[in-house]
């Protein structure tokens, strides 16, 4: 896998990714980015690098349209415009990115052996952003 930084889309398989979704139509775009998190969720056994890459990628778009997420300013990222997402994806988003940072993930392993924890850092950020929270006040319905 060609990776040139700990970005969510410095590498080759997530490029690729911004890519696809760029010459899809900005409908097909969500549908994209949920088989991406979906795949690495339902992977059994070993995860390999290139799915990982695309859900960090996926995840990081999901992010983007959170509260407190930043937008991707990757020159490598998609250039066209990302629709509102479901707001199941977040926790999509969530389950994958626990995936990619499992034990049994080649992506997180090569980073690990890598001795770099920024990587580790950046996808727990990314985490955290998108992880659902507790149901608030706010999102609890009312009786008016």
């Amino acid at each position: 896998m060609g990776t040139w930084d700990i970005g969510p889309f410095e590498n080759d398989m997530a490029a690729d990714f911004a890519s696809a979704l760029d010459e899809a139509a900005e409908t097909d775009r969500e549908a994209m980015v949920r088989q991406a998190l979906i795949a690495t969720i339902n992977t059994q056994g070993y995860l390999d690098s290139s799915e990982g890459a695309e859900a960090v990628a996926a995840a990081a778009l999901v992010a983007a349209r959170c509260p407190g997420g930043e937008p991707v300013s990757s020159a490598y990222g998609p250039k066209e415009p990302m629709p509102a997402f479901a707001a199941d994806l977040r926790a999509c988003a969530a389950e994958a990115l626990d995936r990619v940072l499992a034990a049994d993930s080649e992506l997180a392993e090569l980073w690990d052996e890598n001795g770099d924890d920024r990587w580790r850092q950046s996808v727990s950020r990314l985490r955290e952003i998108v992880a659902p929270q507790n149901r608030t006040s706010a999102d609890a319905p009312t009786d008016a």
